[in-house]
């Protein structure tokens, strides 16, 4: 019953954040950087709470590790999950117990990282929970269309479109899921959720890469 409870979270999600079909063995920023995305501020939006994103009571800003102005990027540390990103400045990030939540400043871009228990969620790899996950989703939002692909370096993608837009948002969504598998336990992974606009599709894959290659776990 739990692990029913999380699959249909994640469905949730998929409507909140929102969804493109995988296309290559690898993700590929196309020659943008996190200055595309950033706004100029030096980090002034990390030190900034914001009490309309909802998180629950236990929800804290995130420690910011470093700026680079230059480069447009703040490296944030989602302490709880034992995480760390380069996020566009501009971003805000908050954590709780259980996973770290990014978005940016219009919220159109909306990120979110979880840790994952495969064991906990009935499946035995990172490769079941992919269709496990695509299976739920379809079966509970048929019009939701979701495509799952194995990357170059076994991390897998997978891509929701036409997700619902949440309240506030201006049209349908598209929504990336990155799975993440511990190399010295199968049983462990980390799910990295993006979603943005569907006008955004192309972009928001461009900011997948640039958040995947920055991304660090402990594990």
């Amino acid at each position: 019953m739990e692990s029913g409870r999380r699959l249909f979270l994640f469905a949730g999600l998929a409507a909140w954040l929102g969804a493109i079909p995988a296309t290559a063995a690898d993700l590929d920023a196309g020659g943008l950087t996190f200055r595309d995305f950033a706004v100029n501020d030096n980090g002034a939006s990390f030190s900034r709470g914001d009490p309309m994103i909802a998180g629950g009571p236990n929800q804290v800003s995130s420690r910011v590790a470093g700026i680079d102005a230059a480069k447009g990027l703040a490296r944030v540390q989602f302490g709880s999950i034992r995480v760390e990103v380069s996020l566009p400045l501009g971003w805000q990030a908050t954590e709780d117990w259980e996973r770290g939540v990014a978005y940016s400043a219009d919220k159109n871009f909306r990120l979110i990282v979880w840790r994952v228990d495969f064991a906990f969620e009935g499946v035995k790899d990172a490769e079941h929970y992919a269709a496990t996950k695509v299976g739920s989703i379809q079966s509970r939002r048929p019009k939701i269309q979701a495509q799952a692909r194995k990357l170059a370096d076994g991390t897998f993608l997978i891509v929701y479109e036409n997700a619902p837009p949440a309240h506030g948002d201006r049209e349908p969504r598209t929504v990336f899921d990155l799975v993440f598998q511990n190399p010295s336990n199968p049983k462990e992974g980390i799910l990295m959720t993006l979603g943005c606009p569907t006008s955004d599709t192309v972009r928001g894959l461009k900011l997948l890469a640039l958040l995947k290659e920055s991304m660090r776990i402990s594990w």
